[in-house]
């Protein structure tokens, strides 16, 4: 799937290879502690905000492809992310040898429900 045709949904369905862009501070979250961190990715049609979860924070840097396999594209805390969640995977698959875009960001894009 190209990142232009990303729409919120509830399923995990995305299959993309995009180059990780740029790569937020880890923080902790919750009695846990668990850690995440958002990135940017993109490919050669858009960019999106990519969360990172655990081992994913330290796993991948800026440079790396990356493929997101059963990924999914929802709200969480109010933002509109693409993560891999917990039936999907993210693996690297290379470095620097990836046409991509800075935008359009589509974790910025207004979604408008489709009632059909």
């Amino acid at each position: 799937m190209q990142l232009k045709d990303l729409a919120p949904a509830a399923s995990n369905s995305i299959n993309a290879t995009v180059i990780l862009v740029e790569k937020g501070n880890t923080i902790e979250e919750g009695k846990e502690k668990t850690k995440t961190c958002v990135a940017l990715v993109a490919d050669e049609t858009a960019c999106v905000n990519f969360q990172m979860w655990g081992a994913e924070c330290e796993a991948f840097q800026p440079g790396e492809i990356i493929r997101i396999s059963k990924g999914i594209f929802s709200r969480h805390k109010n933002k509109l992310l693409l993560r891999a969640g917990k039936r999907g995977s993210v693996e690297k698959v290379g470095e620097f040898t990836i046409l991509f875009v800075e935008s359009p960001n589509m974790s910025e894009m207004r979604y408008v429900p489709d009632t059909n």
